[in-house]
């Protein structure tokens, strides 16, 4: 009987990770909704605005269906992420509303004058947050399409929870939400509140205390800021983090010229190996076919690694554990593969990132290629460095006599065909069977096939009939040259792959190879990076102009807002601290900066920003209504917004948290996006409550020196317009 299998299925895993993020998505609204309940301990206003989590996942459901976007691990993110944000709205106009209520005014008094004064907050809040998402919409290139469908997702996610906490939620509360209770409550409500009292209290002592010494705020301020640029500098940085697929893929090379069956021979070898590692379920094994850079020299081995929950490394564990084993058998050596989630362009090679030299010259490219190949091997930064120049391939060369050939009535053509009939392969006919039809190929008998000496045996036949002995009208000789010849771009080209050692970032190595070729090639040849490489490169300059854009957006986004060109910079300023966090964050759990990460950071522009804006609207509406000092009315705002902070932070760090840890296949691509803005969040969240409120302070002078000094330049100016 014959069993078939399907060995190489991505549905698996993209089944297994869509399912880990529908996990994750649940785990994250229970964790937002016991951080609602947890702050207000009351089961009526829990439920409203944990009804905007539903409202606005179906709504932007329905949306995605317009736009044909797909369920899939990027959306997926997009939505789990968004659960932390589209709570924050619902949550500040509830809060709102209920300390209105604790403060004796009727549920409908304090559902309207509740949602009048934090109204215009919630649409500063949604749009500056979406506005950090626009620059990623207009993105080119590979990261643009791997990341329009994520921005388009989140922004339509925070659009809508917008719009339902301006007129669903003060709708809910107005006719479902109770006043609070008098009667004696519970140890846990009583314990949870005076807990919250002395937090407060606590915030209230320490932040009349930093007040007191505002300038050493602002030197805390001003290093935060060098410090995060430096890391922003620093930090190794990579592209897409290796996920666990439970597929690996492996080249085997043996030596130029080794013949079909002992090549047959060190791929078992290399197959038994494999087949007695416990972590394997199956795999197929070929040799000198499949693909472009396939040679008889060279094999190919896939891996179909067991499920997750039925081993205990994982797929980079599995080739570290493999090498060495793999490393015994002689005369041949495999290079093993991570398949990346995400293949991005170039060539399949033994390894998997490339660099590719090209010359009209082949060789001088040839000899630089060499050169360059030794030099990337003494680089301690990498690791199977490979290359697909093979000029030292056994080769008879067929020198023509063709004067002797003319004169016995033999052509060159004939001299051709008879060497092309002998060991080309050629199809010379097909017998056709009742159910299968079959090529047939002429060739000469094996034995025949394994010695040059062998060509003297061979005939060519004249024109006039007679059989004519090679041998007589040509000549052999023996050498070595190419067995294959690479172009790209109609040059020809040699293509250096190389892996990275453990714990080296890509951003790393790219300027190291750089600097290398620099050094050892003439200027004659021309380099590149290709595949994963390349797209890292393009990629890093777009992402910090993206960073750029984003900060620029938002800016124009709270200018236009506030009608202001100081407070936006007062909202903006618990940026550095957000950017250490992430930064500090990654670096403590050996993550490099790559293109997840790197939303996460963009992320927090929009998210930290939540907590000025709350504090400044109420100082500024403080300030116009009630004439108070900037000093006493940011102070104030402080307190009193304290409370919504806290919860909305809470909530976004729930709302993270999950993909922060990371559960299931596909988890390690998500744990640095989540990582970063945990960290991000948390640290920003201890330091943003103190420096908002002295950066404001300052701003609000600043304004003011402003406004009076154009005001005297009007008044200077009128006396020489009289005149």
């Amino acid at each position: 009987s014959i069993d078939l299998n399907i060995l190489f299925d991505r549905s698996l895993a993209i089944r297994s990770s869509v399912a880990d993020v529908k996990f994750t998505l649940v785990l994250t609204i229970c964790l937002v909704v016991m951080v609602i309940f947890l702050f207000l301990r009351n089961f009526s206003a829990t439920v409203i605005p944990s009804l905007a989590l539903p409202l606005s996942i179906i709504g932007t459901f329905a949306a995605m269906h317009l736009l044909n976007f797909s369920i899939n691990n990027i959306s997926l993110m997009a939505l789990t992420l968004s659960v932390g944000f589209v709570v924050d709205d619902a949550i500040v106009m509830l809060e709102n509303i209920v300390r209105h209520m604790e403060q004796g005014e009727g549920v409908m008094e304090a559902a309207l004058k509740g949602s009048r004064e934090v109204g215009f907050t919630i649409i500063s809040m949604t749009l500056s947050l979406v506005a950090v998402f626009i620059p990623v919409l207009f993105m080119g290139g590979i990261m643009g399409r791997l990341l329009h469908e994520f921005a388009v997702t989140i922004s339509i996610a925070i659009l809508i929870s917008g719009f339902v906490s301006l007129t669903f939620t003060p709708m809910l509360c107005s006719r479902f939400l109770r006043p609070p209770s008098k009667e004696r409550h519970g140890r846990l409500y009583m314990a949870l509140e005076s807990f919250f009292n002395r937090m407060h209290c606590a915030y209230d002592r320490s932040l009349h205390a930093v007040l007191n010494r505002r300038r050493v705020v602002l030197v805390v301020i001003l290093l935060l800021t060098v410090v995060t640029g430096w890391l922003f500098v620093k930090m190794p940085k990579g592209f897409l983090p290796s996920e666990d697929t439970g597929q690996l893929f492996a080249f085997t090379e043996a030596a130029q010229g080794i013949s079909f069956d002992d090549m047959v021979a060190h791929q078992r070898q290399l197959a038994n190996i494999v087949a007695q590692d416990p972590n394997i379920e199956a795999f197929m094994s070929t040799v000198g076919s499949g693909g472009a850079s396939s040679s008889s020299n060279t094999g190919r081995m896939f891996m179909r690694l067991k499920p997750l929950d039925q081993r205990k490394l994982s797929a980079d564990e599995i080739i570290e554990e493999l090498k060495p084993k793999l490393a015994t058998v002689p005369g041949i050596k495999m290079y093993l593969q991570n398949l990346p989630a995400i293949r991005i362009g170039g060539r399949l090679t033994k390894s998997q990132y490339q660099f590719t030299l090209q010359s009209p010259d082949k060789d001088e490219l040839y000899r630089s290629s060499i050169l360059l190949e030794e030099k990337m091997r003494a680089l301690p930064q990498l690791q199977d460095v490979t290359s697909d120049l093979q000029i030292k391939s056994p080769q008879v060369t067929v020198q023509i006599d063709r004067d002797k050939a003319s004169a016995l009535g033999v052509s060159v053509e004939q001299i051709e065909n008879a060497l092309y009939f002998s060991y080309g392969s050629r199809q010379v006919t097909t017998i056709y069977a009742p159910n299968n039809q079959y090529q047939v190929i002429l060739e000469l008998a094996e034995q025949y096939q394994r010695e040059p000496a062998a060509l003297s045996l061979l005939y060519v036949q004249a024109d006039n009939g007679k059989l004519v002995p090679l041998n007589t009208i040509a000549s052999t000789t023996k050498g070595l040259g190419p067995l294959t010849v690479n172009h790209l771009g109609q040059l020809p080209a040699v293509t250096l792959s190389f892996n990275l050692k453990p714990g080296v970032a890509l951003g790393d190595a790219v300027p190291l190879v750089e600097k290398l070729s620099r050094e050892t090639l003439p200027s004659t040849i021309a380099t590149s990076f290709q595949g994963t490489a390349q797209a890292f490169q393009s990629s890093l300059q777009g992402l910090w102009l993206l960073l750029l854009m984003a900060l620029l957006v938002i800016y124009i986004v709270l200018g236009i807002l506030y009608e202001s060109f100081i407070h936006p910079l007062t909202i903006l300023s618990g940026l550095p601290a957000a950017g250490f966090g992430a930064l500090v964050t990654l670096m403590l759990f050996h993550k490099d900066l790559d293109v997840y990460a790197f939303v996460g950071v963009i992320m927090l522009i929009g998210i930290v920003k939540k907590n000025a804006i709350m504090m400044i609207d109420f100082a500024l509406e403080a300030q116009r209504k009630e004439g108070r000092t900037p000093l006493d009315a940011i102070c104030q705002g402080a307190l009193i917004r304290f409370r919504p902070i806290m919860m909305t932070t809470m909530a976004a760090l729930m709302g993270t948290l999950p993909i922060a840890i990371g559960f299931g296949a596909g988890a390690e691509g998500r744990r640095p996006l989540g990582l970063a803005v945990v960290g991000g969040l948390i640290v920003s969240q201890l330091l943003t409550l103190y420096i908002t409120p002295v950066v404001y302070y300052y701003m609000d002078r600043l304004q003011v020196r402003m406004v009076t000094f154009l005001r005297r330049g009007r008044v200077n100016r009128q006396p020489s317009e009289l005149d």
